[in-house]
């Protein structure tokens, strides 16, 4: 009989099986919890573009043209895009998404650099070549060009 005791009962108690299911239950949260943003890093924003309709050229108004040394950022489609007119008198237009997060970049001209502020992303602003941060590729380019009273940006 003491030898029946020793083993303890067959069937596990009530207290352990919820506490069992708790700690599943806050470690599965907590799994989910790290592998998103591990997913969201790693799965490319195309895949959200796939869906939208190609947008393949827009045109602006020459007048919309920014001054020297400033920006004018627009939506190319669904996405947000800068256009950035040079000291020197060239023109550089990008998407104005961080191939990092998504984010939406800034032209800084003070700083001589296109900027994400989510993560510390820094671009070249006559390139859109990623200089610092952690941007894995490079900005998209668009080409610009002036024809008939208006800006003309077609993609790349």
């Amino acid at each position: 009989m003491a030898d029946s005791m020793a083993d303890g009962p067959a069937v596990p108690v009530p207290r352990k099986i919820f506490v069992q299911t708790l700690v599943g239950v806050v470690g599965a949260g907590y799994a989910a919890a790290v592998a998103y943003p591990v997913y969201r890093y790693l799965a490319t924003p195309a895949r959200r573009e796939a869906s939208a309709p190609a947008v393949t050229e827009v045109a602006l108004p020459e007048a919309t043209m920014p001054k020297p040394g400033t920006a004018l950022s627009f939506m190319f489609g669904t996405r947000p895009a800068v256009l950035i007119h040079h000291a020197d008198g060239t023109v550089a237009c990008f998407d104005a998404v961080c191939t990092h997060l998504a984010c939406t970049v800034q032209y800084q001209p003070q700083n001589g650099r296109i900027f994400c502020p989510c993560h510390g992303g820094v671009y070249d602003p006559a390139t859109g070549k990623n200089v610092a941060g952690p941007p894995p590729k490079p900005l998209r380019q668009h080409n610009v060009e002036q024809r008939d009273g208006q800006i003309i940006v077609t993609r790349v």
